[in-house]
């Protein structure tokens, strides 16, 4: 089987030196770790959401996508995951990539410079031409919805 080789470029944001850039934990994992850029530690308090800057920005292909997504020992143990799952950065975006958390557990969250906060994805992106019709194909489930099957 081949598998697919795409560069990033990948670029730290001035005064953030010290910051991790993104890494896979182990070599099979899909996501590459992120890491807190804040300058003092952000608490997070239970229903509260702040945007967390990582330190970098990306350049990639048109044909990629990079998808933010939680890290699920954080939302497991303690309830703070991403707000937008997945957060979408696009192949144009030149900015500091940030993570918008959510701390849906009980307690305050202290987030830590340096600190491993979600995970990023990198998919591909199709070229897609919408096609407005009169009708569209039948199917089987036609129009049936959310529950339509009855589970």
């Amino acid at each position: 089987m081949s598998l697919l080789n795409y560069e990033v470029q990948i670029k730290r944001v001035s005064g953030q030196e010290d910051i991790l850039l993104p890494q896979k934990m182990t070599e099979a994992a899909s996501g590459f770790d992120l890491h807190a850029a804040v300058s003092e530690p952000v608490v997070l308090n239970p229903g509260e959401r702040q945007l967390i800057p990582t330190g970098f920005a990306l350049s990639m292909s048109a044909d990629l996508e990079a998808q933010i997504r939680p890290r699920s020992g954080l939302a497991y143990k303690h309830g703070i995951t991403t707000l937008n799952s997945p957060g979408t950065i696009d192949a144009d975006y030149r900015g500091e990539v940030k993570v918008l958390l959510i701390n849906h557990g009980q307690e305050p969250f202290t987030i830590q410079r340096n600190e491993r906060i979600a995970q990023m994805v990198f998919q591909l992106v199709p070229r897609i031409k919408l096609t407005e019709v009169v009708e569209l194909t039948e199917t089987e489930r036609g129009s049936g919805g959310f529950g339509h099957t009855g589970h």
